[in-house]
């Protein structure tokens, strides 16, 4: 059997884990399903989640810290959406924050008037706000994000210091991003994560980021590999994937491997039997 053909071996620095998570509902889901022009009416700029979409986060809460997953994850990056940071907070956030704490809150409380205490920042994991993996940007309301001032008020324990404009100038009324300008900004995101040091991380984004960046992967797999990978993700679904640099653009060393023969010198066992067969095999 050619191990090549189904197998891929990689070194280990050259990896890391993203464990991908589609937000829970939001109130433009359940208007969407029903009327797909309602994602032009203003009234769901900004959609927050649903109380619906508040169970799946405690849901998938209980899951990561039942799996452990919450003690291995280094850090987790949000989309710089309501609905996203909601998520990203009540699924990895600390527990529930109490007047007095010498820490921000992660979510102060009745953040889109979802009745929900806040959220504490004390040992918590850091975040951090990237627009590179928003959702298609343009016409659609819902997916345009208030300003990093406001969010700042509300979220104040989330790192916004990657984004440059304090109000959004990607988004505009009448221009819909394509699907292949999604799905290339997603690859300048992944390249992006390649710069961070952190080898486990966790992402919550949107579903339509997801799938056209996902979408590039897989070719060369068994074509039931490449649904799992391009398989639309549900709300508050987390999908874990393993992603490689295989063009260099990582530039970490392994803090795992170890060069061996320390100390070096002579191995008297070993250099007498090279001298006495010069032509044999090392072992």
């Amino acid at each position: 059997m050619d191990s090549s053909i189904g197998q891929g071996l990689y070194p280990l620095h050259r990896c890391k884990t993203i464990h991908l998570v589609r937000h829970a509902q939001g109130f433009h889901n359940v208007e969407g399903e029903k009327d797909h022009s309602a994602y032009l009416s203003p009234d769901l700029f900004d959609a927050q989640l649903t109380p619906l979409g508040w169970q799946q986060v405690d849901n998938l809460r209980k899951h990561v810290h039942s799996t452990g997953l919450s003690k291995r994850i280094e850090l987790v990056i949000s989309s710089p959406l309501l609905r996203t940071m909601q998520t990203a907070v009540g699924v990895f956030g600390g527990e529930g924050y109490k007047d007095g704490m010498d820490v921000p809150p992660l979510m102060t409380e009745n953040v889109g008037n979802s009745i929900r205490p806040a959220i504490s920042s004390l040992n918590s994991l850091p975040f951090i706000a990237v627009e590179l993996c928003r959702e298609h940007l343009g016409v659609h309301w819902c997916d345009k994000r208030r300003s990093i001032s406001e969010y700042k008020n509300i979220f104040p324990a989330i790192d916004f210091s990657l984004i440059e404009s304090d109000a959004d100038v990607l988004w505009e009324i009448d221009v819909r991003e394509p699907n292949e300008e999604v799905a290339a900004r997603g690859m300048k995101f992944l390249n992006w994560l390649w710069t961070r040091k952190e080898k486990e991380i966790a992402v919550v984004t949107h579903s339509g980021f997801l799938v056209h960046t996902l979408s590039a992967f897989g070719n060369d797999c068994h074509p039931s590999v490449k649904t799992e990978i391009c398989r639309p993700f549900n709300n508050c679904e987390l999908r874990s994937m393993v992603i490689v640099d295989r063009s260099m653009i990582g530039s970490d060393s392994s803090t795992t491997n170890y060069p061996g023969k320390i100390p070096s010198g002579p191995d008297v066992p070993s250099d007498n039997a090279s001298e006495k067969h010069p032509d044999g095999p090392a072992k």
